[in-house]
């Protein structure tokens, strides 16, 4: 197939649809696919490159203000119909549309090229985070208006699934994520790299992600004096500074890639996040392949990943005193801990992905050939692929 894919944000920047669409990418190259990404410039000198196999063209751009390593593309839809139509895909990839994602979808629409919309980042959710709350009803018809015009629609999880469905988006069906459990295990875990951050033996809760607004780190301040714990905070991003004020006992290691991140992630006795606007959370999914417990804010992508009492806690959202509840009741029980690690390592098998890579090219190939999406009922637990045409996961 010709596949174009549409990205709001592509390397050098890191973080949950820069992953996948490069574990996508590694996928269609080994399928020997031709694959174009569309993404926005990285620097006013940016040039265009090869990733993976695929052709990337950049589009100019602009920093997102007061988020710098963030760019938005600039150009309209006639810019992106160009480029799609001298490409001429059989099917565009939308990875997180908003911007850039929405241009693409109207000039895909106009050349009558099929297109499968991923939603992956609650954006209009963000408004409020911001300080900016006014713009979220704004966002949301945004966000309506590019998935009613794209063919199909892909979420990552049963909350974002009812969450569409709610808002009358009816073409959307399941498409999880994988993780790599061969770079995520137990078998990473490092006494030296334990001793590093906390030389008095004390036991590890740990964070990963983007140090930004929306994941609110900061509620981690309330485990802050937990005895005989050391919180460990891995990541980057604009609030790194406040948080090192607010959480002056946590360690910060700045962002972690590679086997770095998967030595410091199967090192954690527990790992916690405090996010509420995560329509899967891949960071929960790596810790669980690295038999550690979760502890996780029970709104959006955690419902699914995690299994109350079984492989961490979901603490209600803002409900700060049970976050620590929780936090403590697994720190001090190293058997239920040890426990709950396992049932975490067990429930990721199988989550590979080429499995999940596989999956999604069934989608562009149903996409394609035109056939419909079976809907599922809204609080369906889970999605396997069909279509009236008989395609099945």
């Amino acid at each position: 197939m010709r596949i174009a894919i549409v990205a709001e944000s592509f390397l050098p920047l890191m973080n949950g649809v820069t992953h996948s669409i490069l574990r996508v990418l590694e996928h269609l190259q080994e399928r020997g696919d031709e694959v174009m990404v569309i993404a926005p410039s990285t620097s006013d000198t940016d040039v265009s490159s090869v990733v993976k196999g695929a052709y990337v063209h950049r589009l100019p751009s602009v920093p997102l203000a007061g988020y710098t390593n963030v760019r938005v593309a600039l150009g309209g839809v006639s810019r992106v119909k160009r480029i799609l139509a001298d490409f001429a895909p059989d099917v565009v990839h939308l990875a997180s549309p908003f911007v850039l994602g929405w241009r693409a979808v109207q000039a895909a629409h106009q050349l009558g090229i099929p297109t499968v919309a991923i939603y992956q980042t609650e954006v209009p959710s963000y408004a409020g985070r911001y300080g900016v709350p006014f713009l979220e009803n704004w966002a949301w018809n945004r966000v309506d208006n590019i998935h009613l015009l794209a063919s199909r629609t892909l979420v990552p999880s049963t909350f974002a699934l009812n969450q569409l469905r709610g808002r009358g988006i009816l073409r959307v069906g399941m498409w999880r994520r994988g993780v790599d459990t061969a770079r995520f295990n137990p078998a990473k875990r490092s006494t030296a790299w334990r001793s590093s951050v906390a030389p008095r033996g004390h036991r590890i809760i740990g964070y990963v992600g983007r140090l930004a607004v929306e994941k609110q780190v900061e509620d981690l301040a309330v485990l802050a004096d937990l005895p005989g714990t050391r919180l460990v905070v891995v990541g980057d991003g604009p609030q790194r500074a406040a948080l090192e004020a607010a959480l002056p006992n946590a360690v910060f290691t700045g962002f972690l890639g590679g086997d770095a991140l998967a030595e410091a992630v199967a090192s954690f006795d527990l790992f916690v996040h405090p996010g509420e606007f995560e329509t899967f959370c891949q960071t929960i999914q790596e810790a669980m392949a690295s038999g550690v417990p979760v502890v996780a804010t029970g709104r959006g992508g955690p419902l699914d990943l995690v299994e109350n009492s079984r492989t961490g806690w979901l603490y209600e959202p803002g409900n700060l005193g049970q976050l620590r509840g929780y936090v403590q009741d697994l720190m001090g029980d190293d058997a239920k801990r040890r426990a709950f690690g396992a049932a975490a390592l067990a429930s990721v098998q199988g989550r590979t992905w080429p499995a999940l890579s596989s999956e999604l090219v069934r989608h562009y190939k149903s996409v394609i050939d035109g056939e419909e999406l079976v809907e599922l009922p809204v609080d369906s637990p889970a999605s396997p692929l069909t279509s009236s045409k008989g395609l099945a996961s």
